[in-house]
């Protein structure tokens, strides 16, 4: 099934290309709430100098970077997040919701106003060299991507893989950004010791839905390339279709899973998506000026997955959705790994190597 050439509806308002959400929410933080209606386009297009809507990068100082992860929806013991927002745009981005908390909107302030801890490199060192630090792999990031535009002008990443490789400490890696290939002679370092596993998100094969759904990333012909690079340069890969949305990309399961395979991929995963908080709002005015004539159904189907509702809360369930739809989503992805990923395995992390390179005297030996 071919996906529909996508062309944003302007009949209501214009479409602000280059960016996801086209709209401001309040946040519940602010003791001062916005009107919660959708923003009159010429007081956006004046705020924001003709609509050009610049990035903004915030430098915060946080007295620590590593994060225990208390999800048991999530494989990992820890995270590290060096930006909180994310100039990517994914509309469905479930950590646009954590944007308020810093006292920005969900929705254009979460793609535009970037906060920056340029100590990150230097926390994680003075994690890592602690006395009673035992290696667990870190999951970088899990929140906003790595590898997002504000990288090329930080670089925090390369500084943070160059502590993980100091230290010789496993690291996974996620993000839907080909800029990771920048950083290739340390990610062959670090998978010649098995320290490294990395994921890469690819929601859709469409070109055309991509550049609606997730404006600033990578093409899909870009995040291809890169997995099958990664893959030949012996660097562990794994693809995340995340998030599946019901009515929009769920189609595409069988074809992701050959296309990936055979670029080399070890393995792929899946999640529902789920439109907690602001992001519900969000999602669906996107959709209502995207493709009004597919929006119900899409809405209504993310509904059924999620017992009436869009968002999703329950561990366990959250991630993986409920009913018939998410039955045979579920079902395609295991005939889809068993005809074209059998036998495939991402290699076990080195949790050995960090204790011996913790202490500099240990280092002489």
């Amino acid at each position: 099934m071919k996906q529909q050439k996508i062309k944003a509806s302007e009949e209501k308002s214009p479409f602000l290309r280059g960016r996801g959400a086209q709209i401001n929410p309040a946040s519940k933080y602010e003791s001062m709430q916005r009107d919660q209606k959708p923003l009159d386009w010429a007081l956006v297009a004046d705020e924001w100098e003709d609509g050009d809507l610049p990035t903004e990068y915030l430098e915060t100082h946080p007295k620590t970077i590593l994060n225990r992860v208390e999800s048991s929806d999530i494989p990992a013991e820890w995270s590290m997040n060096p930006y909180q927002g994310c100039e990517h745009g994914c509309i469905y981005c479930y950590a646009r919701n954590t944007h308020p908390y810093w006292g920005y909107s969900a929705g254009l302030d979460f793609e535009r106003k970037i906060l920056v801890k340029r100590n990150s490199a230097a926390l994680l060192e003075q994690e890592l060299k602690k006395k009673n630090w035992r290696a667990e792999p870190i999951m970088f990031a899990g929140n906003t991507d790595i590898y997002q535009p504000a990288e090329r002008k930080f670089g925090i990443t390369r500084a943070c893989l160059e502590v993980f490789w100091k230290y010789r400490h496993p690291v996974g890696m996620i993000t839907k950004n080909s800029m990771i290939l920048r950083d290739l002679d340390l990610l062959k370092q670090l998978a010649s010791e098995n320290l490294v596993h990395v994921a890469i998100s690819i929601t859709t094969l469409d070109e055309d839905l991509r550049r609606f759904l997730e404006p600033r990333t990578a093409s899909v012909q870009q995040r291809l390339r890169t997995v099958e690079t990664l893959s030949q340069a012996g660097i562990p890969v794994f693809v995340m279709m995340a998030p599946i949305i019901p009515g929009l990309t769920d189609h595409e399961i069988i074809p992701m899973i050959k296309t990936v395979a055979d670029l080399g991929a070890l393995g792929i995963g899946h999640s529902m998506v789920r439109l907690n908080g602001d992001v519900a709002v969000l999602f669906e005015d996107w959709i209502r000026r995207t493709m009004p004539d597919r929006a119900d159904r899409v809405l209504n189907r993310i509904r059924d997955v999620h017992g009436g509702q869009l968002s999703a809360y329950q561990s366990g369930a959250r991630m993986r959705g409920e009913g018939n739809i998410a039955d045979v989503i579920h079902q395609q992805f295991r005939v889809g790994k068993e005809k074209f990923m059998k036998d495939r395995k991402m290699p076990a992390y080195n949790l050995e190597l960090h204790e011996r390179h913790k202490s500099p005297q240990m280092r002489l030996f």
